[in-house]
């Protein structure tokens, strides 16, 4: 089946900003395919983008696995007969200096945000070039470019993407493709609300705790960062690509953070 209504792929759209963008993205009349390597969650995403009248179907995915890419990208085209975007936003975290990082850690992080990313976008670039149009948006980070200490190998992930963003926007924007990246700084997601949980600390209670971040003196919600990642898939950012969109409150113009 193939008619003119746009079709979207996000993966971790189980939880947090991934799941923000798919409501986003069906707000604005995309088909959203929800990918997810919880069946759980991205279940549960598809069913609330159903109810408030967007059109959803899950695909278990597992970025670090090519064959779950192409399969995601394959069930995007098998229901819908297209691929207009892809939000490359899935990712892992591992904290801890590069003192204690082990060879998994590594593994870890270049497997799901690095070479993951690159498996989604070989999934779906075949079909935009068809399309002679499409919008790849990856999920990169403010401290791709500002440092810390504590989240070494995540940071360095994530500043990969940004060169990524720029060899992809290159080769294939003759074809009609634009690529980018959105750089998130401290975001308020569904694993920081459990993490505080766990600490006996309510969400209002974590938001008060965390004030005084960047200069907007205030950590991001999804929705702020799910607003920005359709910007630059949609129409609207048509003339921008092989850029990085720091959402970040403010972080990268300053000397640190508290």
């Amino acid at each position: 089946m193939t008619d003119q209504k746009k079709v979207v792929i996000i993966t971790g759209a189980g939880a947090g900003i991934g799941k923000a963008c798919a409501h986003r993205f069906a707000k604005e009349n995309y088909r959203v395919v929800v990918a997810d390597l919880s069946a759980e969650d991205g279940e549960r995403t598809c069913v609330s983008v159903r109810a408030n009248g967007g059109e959803a179907l899950f695909s278990r995915c597992d970025v670090s696995q090519e064959a779950d890419c192409q399969a995601t990208a394959r069930a995007a085209l098998d229901a819908w007969g297209r691929i207009d975007a892809l939000v490359a936003n899935a990712g892992a975290r591992v904290l801890g200096s590069i003192l204690e990082a082990t060879e998994a850690d590594w593994s870890l992080m270049l497997d799901v945000n690095l070479k993951g990313v690159a498996y989604c976008c070989k999934a779906v670039l075949p079909a935009m070039i068809e399309q002679g149009a499409g919008a790849i948006v990856m999920t990169s980070s403010a401290n791709a470019l500002v440092g810390r200490p504590e989240m070494p190998l995540y940071d360095a992930s994530k500043a990969a993407l940004l060169s990524l963003t720029r060899s992809l926007a290159v080769a294939y924007g003759k074809d009609g493709i634009r690529v980018n990246a959105i750089c998130p700084g401290y975001t308020i997601t569904d694993f920081h609300e459990k993490l505080a949980a766990a600490r006996g600390e309510t969400p209002q209670e974590l938001r008060e705790r965390r004030k005084g971040y960047a200069l907007l003196g205030r950590p991001a919600e999804p929705s702020q960062l799910a607003a920005a990642i359709y910007f630059m898939a949609s129409d609207d950012a048509s003339n921008i690509t092989g850029q990085s969109l720091f959402v970040d409150g403010g972080l990268s113009v300053t000397s640190g953070a508290p």
